[in-house]
């Protein structure tokens, strides 16, 4: 599924981003709104992990919805 599908429909994702990043509160996902830096920021910032590692995941995790 590509990225603007997904932002479309963020309301009915955000779910699916709670499930694959726990640690994201509603809160977070308010704010990413289906922003995709907006994610990878906060999935840095939760889970400590490099932009890279981030937008890897996030490649996967779209790939599979």
């Amino acid at each position: 599924m590509n990225w603007n599908q997904i932002e479309g429909n963020w309301e009915q994702f955000k779910g699916k981003a709670q499930q694959q990043w726990g640690k994201l509160t509603n809160d977070d996902l308010d704010v990413v709104k289906g922003n995709r830096t907006e994610l990878a920021g906060r999935i840095q910032e939760r889970y400590g992990k490099t932009q890279e590692e981030a937008e890897r995941e996030i490649d996967d995790w779209a790939a599979n919805h």
